[in-house]
């Protein structure tokens, strides 16, 4: 079966989140530095169909462009070119680190492990799946 990846895109690593089979439940996968992400998803698409990537889109309170939006919008370009068969969407990622601080602490990891950057951006990566898939559920 076709999976989903999310990508919270960053300057220094990447956090992923993929998708069940089902597609209804997004999970934390990996974190990747970010020069390593096109030799991983290149390896993962060898591995597993992907259906879509879903990206976090980096906008302020107003909704407007951050400085991070163009460099995420410049890696959506190369993502369509290394991957031109495989569709793109875009999901606000406003929150997503707060929110995945929120549930570490909620799940009751420690505060050292909750310290760890990687633990967040991956977890941010699956609140962005999760609200891809409950968007696409509801509409």
């Amino acid at each position: 079966m076709a999976r989903l990846i999310a990508i919270d895109y960053g300057l220094k690593r990447v956090g992923l989140a993929i998708a069940d089979p089902l597609k209804i439940i997004a999970s934390p996968y990996q974190t990747v530095s970010t020069p390593e992400l096109e030799d991983f998803l290149l390896s993962f698409d060898q591995k597993e169909v992907i259906e879509a990537f879903v990206v976090g889109m980096p906008k302020n309170l107003k909704n407007e462009s951050t400085q991070a939006t163009e460099m995420v919008e410049n890696f959506v370009k190369q993502l369509k070119t290394k991957f031109p068969e495989i569709p793109v969407h875009l999901v606000d990622e406003r929150f997503t680190s707060k929110m995945a601080a929120d549930a570490m602490i909620a799940g009751g990891a420690k505060k050292k492990d909750r310290r760890i950057k990687e633990n967040v951006d991956k977890i941010s990566a699956a609140i962005i799946l999760q609200s891809f898939l409950d968007f696409k559920v509801s509409t």
